[in-house]
């Protein structure tokens, strides 16, 4: 079933949540999130093969490697990140998604807009942190 959206659409808490327009919404924006990582990550790869180590002074050698290496942590991080994204479309797919992993309650549509990959509603993350902070200071 092809979902048609108009460009102003945005999801709001007036329709039925998860509806199939909404679904099409948020599929779209993680897609396009998606691909701006893989996009970067390209970017990436390109720079650092074209980018020479044979720094001939020391401290550039040193500038150099450093920075790389906060680029490939930075990388890591977005690899992983793509993974979610990849978990979240699973989520649509399977029409849980939206939907809290703890309590199966929705998540607000404000939450999702800021964080499409978000599994837990606020509560149940404020709960999850909570519990982490009071373990960690054992």
């Amino acid at each position: 079933m092809t979902v048609t959206l108009s460009p102003d659409y945005r999801p709001s808490e007036d329709e039925p949540f998860m509806n199939p327009r909404m679904k099409e919404y948020f599929r779209r924006k993680l897609l396009k999130w998606k691909t701006e990582l893989l996009r970067e990550s390209g970017e990436t790869i390109e720079h650092m093969q074209s980018e020479s180590l044979a720094e001939p002074d020391i401290a550039d050698r040193a500038s150099l490697e450093t920075d790389r290496s906060l680029e490939l942590r930075t990388r890591d991080r977005e690899r992983k990140l793509i993974s979610k994204i990849d978990e979240a479309l699973a989520r649509i797919e399977d029409d849980t998604y939206g939907y809290c992993e703890e309590t199966a309650e929705p998540i607000s549509i404000r939450r999702l807009e800021a964080r499409p990959i978000a599994t837990l509603s606020i509560e149940a993350q404020e709960r999850h942190e909570r519990l982490e902070r009071t373990h960690r200071d054992d």
